[in-house]
């Protein structure tokens, strides 16, 4: 009998639905994998009506061809425990003896402990049975205690190895290649190390600003939405220790050491706040809300003690760009050579590229003594490999399979909330920028340090 897979999706009206979850789902369907999902929401939809307003919700066309038979909506009232039963009668029709339960939390957290208890009153989940599964979206939490409440609820019906905490950055191509770089090259590992390496950087930058997303981002910031999941896992990758093994549970547990090994230069904090943000609709009067992050810090290992780590995100800013640099050292035979020697950088470039660039010192050709820098470079979207998988449809294919390496582990969390909580309880000095320049300006005055 063929795997089969069934997905009850919650919040299924939302646009993370819409644009990432429905599409992803479509694509696994036309590579044969047997996909059925029931689409839960108060509406008053039948299938193709619900599909319809779907579609309308994108900018892409979801392919109707494909998902008609395959999506399903059920009307139901998440807090009427009754319905719960209706939800049971349903999946019926898709169960057989090799069928696994996936149930995405498209909602916000308040709501987690109302579906879990009605899943489990209706005896449609069982715990520590991983055919059985629940995903939900970051951000895990406001601060380290309200995550601490969000697991404890989602812990009384599920394990820890059925629950699929979703990070998407996780899913990026570039992000899932970082151990591939680093462990499977000589030349990169060797170097990886405070002998070699001077400083590291990861920029997460947004060209918008918050949108229509106020009466969400008002509430968390940069720090809580970007900086405690997205750069601080990037920062994990980069800076963890050699694991024993490349099982989830093995690299997840030196992800968790480099974190909690991992210290804030608070003289060095700048938060800052772009112009016109209290103009924007829902915005508090007065906010103090920050929408942009400038963090130092350093990884207390003995590989990497001493080299600082800067992080960086915001919005409002002069493009929207993801990535990391690493510079490296110069080298005792560079001064020798009187030329204008740069040092060596490697580039990861995140979104909206995929793939990394070294740069180097080479003699500039001629009969005279010059030098320039050359990159050695590799273009994913230039290998002609076709359309690269969009970070959702890796996502929920590693949920699917149960391979859980993309996924955080409570105990990430948790550690990445030591660090943001320490960050948050800092005197709020807020620098209202014009724009990114005036940024790189201000942060040069105040630290010392040159942004890209």
């Amino acid at each position: 009998m063929k795997q089969s897979y069934l997905f009850t999706i919650f919040g299924s009206t939302g646009d993370l639905t819409a644009r990432k979850l429905l599409p992803a789902i479509t694509e696994l369907i036309k590579k044969s994998y047997d996909i059925h999902v029931i689409a839960v929401g108060r509406r008053i939809f039948n299938d193709d009506t619900y599909l319809t307003y779907m579609d309308e919700k994108t900018t892409q066309p979801l392919n109707k061809t494909v998902l008609k038979d395959r999506l399903h909506y059920l009307e139901m009232d998440i807090h009427d425990p009754l319905h719960y039963l209706n939800l049971k009668e349903k999946q019926r029709s898709f169960l057989n003896g090799k069928t696994k339960r996936l149930y995405y939390m498209a909602v916000g957290p308040e709501l987690f402990g109302v579906i879990t208890d009605g899943l489990n009153h209706a005896h449609l989940v069982k715990k520590d049975d991983v055919s059985d599964v629940v995903a939900f979206e970051k951000p895990f939490g406001e601060d380290l205690l309200s995550a601490e409440s969000i697991n404890a609820l989602l812990s009384k019906h599920f394990s820890e190895r059925q629950m699929f905490r979703i990070d998407h950055y996780l899913g990026k191509e570039m992000i899932q290649n970082i151990m591939m770089l680093r462990f499977a090259n000589r030349i990169i590992e060797d170097s990886w190390h405070n002998r070699s390496i001077k400083k590291m950087s990861v920029y997460v930058k947004e060209k918008d600003g918050i949108l229509s997303r106020a009466g969400y981002y008002d509430k968390v910031g940069a720090l809580r939405d970007m900086m405690q999941s997205h750069v601080l896992q990037i920062v994990s990758l980069l800076t963890m220790d050699i694991p024993i093994s490349y099982y989830s549970d093995d690299v997840k547990n030196e992800k968790v050491a480099a974190l909690q090994a991992l210290t804030i230069d608070d003289s060095e904090t700048v938060l800052g706040q772009y112009q016109g943000y209290l103009e924007e609709d829902n915005v508090i009067k007065n906010s103090t809300t920050e929408t942009f992050v400038f963090l130092k810090g350093f990884v207390n290992t003995p590989r990497f003690k001493g080299v600082p780590i800067y992080m960086i995100t915001g919005k409002n800013l002069d493009e929207k760009n993801a990535f990391i640099e690493i510079e490296f050292e110069e080298t005792s035979e560079q001064r020798k050579w009187h030329l204008p020697l740069s040092t060596n950088r490697l580039r990861i470039n995140i979104a909206p590229e995929d793939g990394f660039q070294l740069t180097l010192n080479a003699k500039v050709p001629g009969l005279r003594e010059g030098v320039q820098q050359v990159k050695l470079g590799y273009d994913v979207d230039n290998l002609g490999v076709g359309n690269l998988p969009e970070a959702y449809e890796k996502l929920l294919l590693d949920m699917m399979e149960h391979h859980r390496t993309l996924f955080t582990r409570w105990d990430e969390i948790q550690a990445s909330w030591q660090i943001i909580d320490l960050v948050l309880k800092q005197e709020k000095n807020i620098y209202t920028y014009k724009d990114y320049h005036d940024l790189i300006a201000y942060i040069k005055d105040k630290t010392g340090e040159t942004l890209l």
